[in-house]
Order: structure tokens, then sequence, then C-alpha cells
């Protein structure tokens, strides 16, 4: 499939999304905009492991980054735009300096960094109270929408335009010569340097873009839920990421949107099946089973992830 057919089937899919939103019931609409800023992170996080081969297990502090920034920013009186503008630079910056001691280390030690992220930055929440509000975290203060739409249809559009920027630049990116860039050094470093290409330059390049979108789906995340706090950023979001990934289909866009679907609805089935129950402990970490479960099942069924299974190889194709 060409570059422009996978654009017009990405504004394709997304046109359809918001025309669910019009006749959804406000639950579900809001379940749509949730799998939206999902799909930024998993876009970004797919360009990084998928088509890099950086592992990283601290995407959620960047999600929460991007969530406090914007938060800080609406209530200092910033306009949503100014606001969402914010948290990408900052994370963008966040990134970058990550990107660079990153491009130094492999295998376990690039997880154990993005591990020890994951970790700081809501500890780092949690501690300047001041600021941060603790454990309690911060509200967010936002305009109401025109009269003419619901809360739940206004958020579902906001999470799915950022998303549609986020998959056609990407789109555009791993398209040309920097996808063939970051698909060279993940295969061989000796080879893509032999060849010219700056593997340093081009693994820093490849978190920088990931934690950009991370940022923008956690500033999402701040908007949907109109309040940020340390709780809504554990570690285990940071493992579900890369899950999700997996089981939809490393290195594909495709498989982004597959695994920011199963983001929300494994987490979904999971309070279905414990309602009527007292199981909180087993509600905790059923989502965690589920996706374990779901993982085992799709790697030995399709090893490539769900958007390699046969009915959708030829579209999803990278």
């Amino acid at each position: 499939m060409s570059g422009k057919m996978k654009i017009a089937t990405i504004v394709a899919g997304v046109a359809v999304v918001v025309v669910l939103t019009l006749v959804f019931p406000p639950f579900r609409t809001y379940q749509l905009a949730t799998v939206g800023a999902y799909l930024c992170v998993t876009a970004g996080l797919t360009v990084l492991t998928g088509l890099n081969g950086q592992l990283s297990l601290g995407h959620g502090a960047l999600m929460a980054t991007g969530a406090y920034t914007l938060a800080l920013s609406v209530n200092a009186g910033w306009p949503l735009t100014v606001a969402f503008a914010a948290a990408l630079v900052v994370t963008t910056v966040i990134g970058g300096v990550i990107g660079l001691a990153a491009a130094r280390l492999r295998g376990p030690y690039l997880a154990g960094l993005t591990l020890a992220v994951a970790v700081v930055v809501p500890a780092v929440a949690s501690t300047f109270d001041g600021t941060f509000n603790s454990d309690q975290g911060l509200s967010v203060a936002l305009e109401p929408p025109p009269e003419t739409v619901t809360v739940e249809q206004w958020q579902a559009w906001l999470a799915w335009g950022a998303a549609l920027v986020v998959l056609v630049l990407l789109q555009l990116l791993v398209g040309g010569r920097f996808g063939r860039e970051l698909k060279a050094v993940r295969d061989d470093e000796t080879a893509a340097r032999l060849a010219g290409v700056s593997v340093a330059r081009t693994q820093v390049l490849a978190f920088v873009v990931s934690a950009a979108c991370a940022g923008l789906g956690g500033a999402l995340f701040a908007v949907l839920a109109q309040s940020v706090s340390p709780g809504a950023f554990p570690l285990s979001l940071s493992l579900f990421l890369v899950m999700a990934i997996v089981i939809g289909g490393l290195g594909s866009l495709a498989g982004a949107a597959w695994g920011a679907v199963l983001l929300v609805a494994l987490p979904a089935l999971a309070h279905t099946a414990t309602e009527g129950i007292d199981a909180q402990r087993l509600e905790g970490n059923l989502p965690l089973a589920l996706f374990g479960v779901t993982l085992i099942v799709v790697m030995l069924a399709a090893p490539g992830g769900i958007a390699n299974l046969r009915p959708f190889r030829k579209r999803s194709k990278a």
C-alpha cells in the first residue's frame, strides 16, 4: 500500500470514529475518546520500539509529564491550545535528555533507565505537594464545550483530531528516509554506520518523536479526566503500553491502533468480569492477567501481532 493510500485510510478511519460519536451513548463515546488518547502514545511507542528497536518502560512517566504540564498551564490561565503546546515542548525536551542517555545504552541497561524514569516522575509529583498537590493531584478547569455537542463528543473529537495529526505525521516520517534509517539502525547498527547513517542521532530523534507523542497523549488524558494525579500513571501503565504494541503488531501504525483498543477494552472486560463480587484485589490484577494471556495467545497464533493476521495483513503491512 502506498503512502498516500495509507494516509487516506487513516483519514477515513478517523472519520468513521467521528460519525460513531454522533450515535454512541455518552459512556461509549468517552471510551472512544480514551482510545484516541492512547493511540497517540502507542503510535509513538511503536516507532521507538518497533521500528528503532529501543525498549522503553517509562512512557507512562512521559504521559504524566504531559498531563501535569497541561494541568499547570490551564490552571495558570493559559488557553488550552497553548497548554497543549507547552506539554509537547516539555515532554520533547525531557525525551531528548533521556534519548541522549539511551543512545549510549543497550538491552537491559536501556530498559533499566526508562524503568527508573517511570518510578521517579510519579514520586516527584507526590513529593512536591506545594506544586503538584501530592497524591491528590490537580484538577483541570476547562471551558465548557459548545451547547450543540456533549462533553463526551467534544472530548472524542479533540482526542481523535490529535490522533489524526499524530498518525499522518508519523506515516510521513516512517514512509520516508527517516523510517528507513530507523529500520537500518534496528536491524544492524554496524551496517547502518557503514551506510552513512548516524546511529546516535537516529536513536535520539526516535526517542524525541516518541516522547512528544506520549506527552500529547498524557495531556489528552488530563483533559478527559479533568484531573491529574500520580496514581493515574503507575508503573503498570508503562508495561501495558509495551504489551499493547506487541500484541497489536510491532512497527505498524495499524498495530498501534489495535493496541490502543486493547488498552481500553481489556480493563473494561476485567471490570465487567468482577462486577457484583467482592474481589477488589482480583479486579486490580485481572487486567494485567488478561494482557498476559492475550499476549501469549496472539504470539502463538500470530507472532507478528493482530495487525499481521491474515484478514489485516495486506492493509496494515508497513
